[in-house]
């Protein structure tokens, strides 16, 4: 097989007409050729830090729509489906992923659960992550999310970190707003990246002390305006990642969307596409050709270098996609899940008290970062109350894996005026996450979610829609197409409840996400990020 168009050649910073020749699987040889072909060929785009879970679609499914985009390889955090099921969960997402041809590369979970804080359906040790790191197959260990206790130098946390370089394996980082010293230490001990920067100095504190930082634009959190000019000067640290992707989000694009508006910006293309094809590469070793000789014919063809529109995608010398069309087959797969909890009552959601003020937890849009605010407490009958007034709601996180009694808190920026909706997308721990204006709403919500074992959904007094997700209580069994559209017609549906929120279902999915500052949730209780404590609604 020859294909022909405008090669890329991106670390000689040269473009010239030419033809790939493929021959089993491998790239027989790059030559110069003139020809009348105007696309240009390319190694491929890699997602360098996502969790496939968060697209609620299993890999297969995922895959799909990936290739259309040009993605390729993508470097796979199974964190998700690891706080659920444990190594079951690991190893059916490389299972899974292995049906189809696009080159997922996945790490061992270092955090699950995440903090002790929180009900997780599993748990991996340092025991679990030596045999993890042992397979060839685990590529590096997944972000160390409990940085506290790396700089506590914690005995089972250090022991995952020796595990993952006595394989010679990266260690992948996670250090919100980690400054000084504290940063230095934690470099130290082995962490290679961070996704998680919020901005520019951070960053660049953190590159020039070594460190690789991707530039993350998902669904929820978006980096990418804060970060991106950092490329031209540190473009050989840099890479591009989404991290979560919602299935609607997938859909429109990937990671090409980040190179077109890194050009757009006037980088040097030959910069931007180091980042987005060859940094992650290189530096997590991954088994993905790069369009030299002897390579797997890895490869895409692009309308232009400048809005960066998929043609055609190759991988190991097949076409698996077509001017937006997928060819990637659908395959069958087992169900697994783990849903054990059972309906709610209006009743379990109440909170008597009488303290005048409340904490409350800011939700900032677009990112994955709360404030701590305090609000004047709406009181009934004994009960705290949400004030759709002052869009000072109430929410709640229902272990879904043991019957207990819910935990309760409030939000501010949601602004639904009516109904509820709720997710058993939780991160980290998926329990189920909801949001309403009332006690009935928020209980007929989480009771959609628990009669399904596992959704997302959105509850008015006369409405409800759900998006199934039985795999794990996080992914669909649908294809990707039913599943994005569905989604979309829900995220529509919060945003007629009246949330002014970018994504509402990706931010809600975050509330419970401990291990990010300032104030979220649990199923135990309302979380101080910052102390990594427990602290009270109440103010007295």
């Amino acid at each position: 097989m020859v294909v022909q168009g405008n090669i890329v050649d991106i670390l000689n910073k040269r473009i010239f007409k030419g033809a790939v020749t493929v021959k089993d699987g491998k790239v027989h040889s790059v030559q110069e050729e003139n020809h009348t072909k105007k696309g240009y060929i390319l190694p491929y785009f890699v997602d360098a830090h996502i969790h496939i879970e968060s697209s609620m679609l299993v890999p297969s499914e995922f895959a799909k729509i990936a290739v259309t985009h040009g993605t390729v390889a993508t470097v796979s955090d199974p964190h998700e489906i690891a706080n659920v099921l444990g190594v079951q969960g690991v190893n059916f997402m490389i299972e899974n992923g292995k049906k189809v041809p696009l080159k997922f590369n996945f790490g061992a979970p270092s955090c699950v659960p995440a903090t002790s804080f929180e009900s997780a359906g599993a748990t991996i040790d340092a025991e679990d992550v030596k045999r993890l790191m042992e397979n060839p197959e685990i590529k590096y260990l997944a972000e160390m999310m409990n940085y506290p206790r790396v700089l506590f130098d914690d005995e089972e946390v250090l022991k995952k970190i020796q595990y993952a370089k006595d394989n010679d394996k990266p260690i992948d980082g996670h250090a919100p707003g980690l400054r000084g010293e504290a940063i230095s230490k934690y470099i130290a001990a082995g962490m290679s990246t961070d996704h998680e920067c919020y901005d520019y100095e951070e960053a660049l504190e953190k590159l020039l002390k070594g460190m690789k930082v991707l530039i993350r634009e998902g669904s929820a959190a978006k980096n990418f305006d804060a970060l991106i000019d950092l490329l031209p000067e540190h473009y050989e640290n840099i890479m591009f990642c989404s991290d979560d992707k919602h299935p609607d989000d997938l859909l429109e694009g990937h990671i090409n969307q980040l190179c077109e508006r890194a050009v757009v910006k006037g980088m040097d293309v030959f910069k931007v596409l180091q980042v987005a094809c060859i940094n992650p590469v290189k530096h997590y070793d991954l088994e993905v050709g790069l369009l030299q000789k002897g390579d797997p014919a890895d490869f895409i063809v692009v309308q232009d270098l400048q809005q960066f529109k998929v043609l055609e995608t190759y991988i190991d010398g097949k076409l698996v996609a077509k001017n937006g069309n997928s060819l990637v087959p659908h395959v069958d797969f087992e169900v697994l899940n783990n849903f054990n909890t059972n309906p709610k009552k209006i009743s379990d959601f109440e909170f008597c008290s009488t303290a005048k003020k409340i904490r409350v937890i800011e939700a900032v849009d677009g990112a994955l970062v709360t404030n701590q605010i305090t609000a004047t407490s709406l009181i009934k009958a004994g009960n705290l109350l949400s004030n759709t007034e002052k869009d000072i709601l109430k929410m709640t996180v229902v272990n879904r894996y043991q019957n207990a009694r819910p935990s309760v808190a409030f939000i501010k920026n949601f602004g639904i005026k009516e109904g509820a909706i709720a997710s058993s997308v939780g991160h980290d721990s998926h329990n189920i996450i909801a949001v309403g204006v009332s006690d009935e709403m928020i209980c007929k919500a989480v009771n959609l979610v628990i009669e399904n074992r596992g959704g997302v959904c959105a509850v008015t007094a006369t409405d409800q829609k759900i998006v199934p997700l039985p795999v794990a209580g996080i992914m669909s069994d649908q294809p990707a197409v039913i599943i994005g559209e569905a989604y979309a017609a829900l995220d529509a549906m919060a945003k007629q409840m009246g949330s002014k929120l970018q994504a509402p279902y990706m931010s809600l999915s975050f509330m419970a996400l401990l291990v990010i500052p300032s104030l979220k949730l649990s199923d135990k209780g309302l979380f101080d990020g910052e102390s990594f404590q427990f602290t009270s609604l109440e103010i007295h």
